[in-house]
């Protein structure tokens, strides 16, 4: 079991077309459904808001854009981090002249 790993090892097209993979989860040695990976936003709307049944916390590293956590919406940019609670409702999506939004994420046990 590999403890370590490189983004660019895990970088597979994700369900919006842009690369993101899993950095840290049970491959890794990681238990009670902990995992941490990295997501790329390109798009300029909101996709398919993702619901989970843990809590899902994020940090912005590149891009500027806007977040849709439930009915709060916000701007995103580098430095910025968020949680979204388990059962609720949340999408990212990029400013018309930014890069891709690239954020780290991490799921935990609630």
């Amino acid at each position: 079991m590999a403890i370590h790993v490189n983004e660019k090892s895990v970088l597979t097209p994700q369900p919006n077309g842009l690369p993101g993979g899993v950095l840290i989860g049970e491959a890794h040695g990681a238990v009670k459904g902990f995992c941490m990976g990295i997501a790329y936003y390109d798009q300029e709307h909101y996709l398919t808001p993702g619901v989970h049944e843990d809590q899902e916390g994020f940090y912005v590293l590149e891009g500027t854009g806007m977040a849709r956590v439930g009915q709060e919406e916000f701007p995103v940019r580098p430095g910025v981090s968020f949680l979204a609670a388990k059962g609720v409702p949340h999408a990212i999506r990029k400013d018309p002249r930014s890069a891709p939004v690239k954020v780290l994420w991490a799921h935990g046990a609630v």
